[in-house]
């Protein structure tokens, strides 16, 4: 019973660990890649722009994928942030509109929770079904409405035109109102009968039991939004744009685009290792599956 429960507990293990494998590749490849020097990638991807060629007369034509590179380099990363000052502009560009959003939304989103899920009064139910009828329509959808908006305020080309709709985005208030649920009314009538009122309850009890919800919910708000292409796209005049939409456009030397993306996903891969316990335990009681 012991050997054929060790068999199976190996076989998952073995199972698992391909499917992290397969996930990590691309992330793995982009490192070590970054680490190859320009004659290297030449070499290995050269053959890239031929592929179109070579599927019009059937030839064939192979990328060489390299896991260890042959001589390590860092000179496309000194390239890049050395002579390249629009990757470390467009860079801040991105703490400028993500930082906000997430902050803004964190405290939006904790407060309407709070009130969607621990407070009674007539028509709660009901404003909880337009945030989610909200969360319901894409980007699309609502595109058009919101760019009349923005141009009626007057915030066309202006950073606030992206950063004022993320921070009153409905997710962010569905996610810690699951969360809430889980915790027993008992502790808010305790406060109440102690003379505590709403506002020290929201801020002494509620928000230190919502730890991990609002760690995932950041770690959540940073991905989506540190990748966002539309919106700065559409909102925004091209000096104020992203690094997400300078990435997007990147092309030239090999090195200096795989270089550029290590660093651009490195903030992202950081904030997950620093939150990853706070990430899955909020993910796990706010209900969320992936």
């Amino acid at each position: 019973m012991q050997a054929i429960q060790w068999i199976q507990k190996a076989v998952l293990t073995g199972m698992l660990g391909l499917f992290a494998v397969l996930l990590l590749f691309p992330v793995i490849i982009t490192f070590t890649n970054s680490l190859m020097s320009e004659q290297e990638l030449e070499i290995n991807y050269g053959p890239m722009g031929e592929l179109t060629e070579a599927a019009s007369t059937e030839a064939d034509t192979f990328i060489n994928l390299k896991w260890v590179p042959d001589q390590v380099t860092l000179a496309q990363y000194g390239r890049l942030l050395v002579y390249t000052p629009n990757y470390l502009l467009m860079f801040w560009r991105s703490v400028e509109l993500v930082l906000p959003i997430i902050v803004g939304q964190t405290a939006v989103a904790a407060m309407a929770a709070y009130a969607l899920s621990k407070l009674r009064f007539r028509g709660r139910d009901a404003i909880f079904l337009i945030f989610l009828l909200s969360m319901l329509m894409p980007f699309q959808v609502t595109l058009v409405p919101n760019y009349l908006m923005a141009d009626w305020l007057g915030l066309i080309h202006r950073p606030t035109a992206v950063i004022l709709p993320g921070i009153f985005a409905a997710f962010g208030v569905f996610m810690l109102r699951q969360f809430m649920l889980h915790i027993p009314y008992a502790y808010i009538e305790a406060a109440k009968i102690d003379g505590a009122g709403h506002l020290r309850i929201f801020l002494t009890i509620i928000l230190p039991m919502v730890k991990p919800g609002l760690a995932a919910l950041v770690v959540l708000l940073f991905v989506d939004y540190w990748n966002m292409v539309e919106q700065p796209l559409i909102f925004l005049d091209p000096l104020r744009q992203p690094l997400s939409v300078f990435l997007s456009r990147l092309s030239g030397e090999w090195g200096t685009v795989f270089a550029a993306s290590m660093l651009y996903m490195s903030p992202m891969v950081l904030l997950f290792l620093y939150a990853e316990a706070y990430f899955i335990e909020g993910v796990q009681l706010s209900g969320i599956k992936g």
